[in-house]
């Protein structure tokens, strides 16, 4: 059967290509040591206490990291995927996230759920905010900023 779409209308189809191997390698190795860093805080502080606090940090983190390796300093290639895709990406943990508000809810806690799941976004999006602003404030008082 045919496209309900004219030809000129669709959108044209890219070949679909596949990321080097070098970065594929430094997301894995950021990810073992992301993910590590992770069950280490977990054992630490079991529970959606140690997912919310995981979170948040490596929100903060995210903010700081994409200020430095945009407006601070010309970042080698890896360095993105290897620390912000790798090590944050396996540190943080929405997929956890979401795991302990359907515990919360099977414990018969609905509302904390809602509360931890809005107060989640809520918090990583501030702290994302906050890690740039804090990098930003720090990269002014010692004269940096702007390349």
């Amino acid at each position: 059967m045919g496209s309900a779409f004219p030809a000129e209308l669709r959108p044209a189809r890219k070949p679909r290509t596949r990321p080097p191997r070098d970065v594929l390698a430094v997301v894995a190795a950021g990810g073992t040591i992301g993910s590590l860093l992770r069950y280490g805080a977990y054992l630490t502080w079991p529970g959606p206490l140690s997912t919310l606090l995981v979170n948040v940090l490596g929100c903060v983190a995210i903010g700081v990291l994409m200020f430095v390796i945009t407006d601070l300093v010309t970042a080698h290639r890896l360095v993105r995927p290897f620390l912000g895709v790798g090590v944050l990406g396996g540190f943080t943990t929405f997929s956890t996230y979401v795991a302990d508000a359907v515990h919360l809810v099977l414990d018969g806690r609905p509302a904390l759920a809602l509360v931890y799941l809005a107060g989640t976004v809520l918090a990583c999006l501030l702290a994302v905010a906050a890690g740039l602003l804090a990098a930003r404030s720090v990269a002014r008082a010692f004269g940096r900023g702007n390349r």
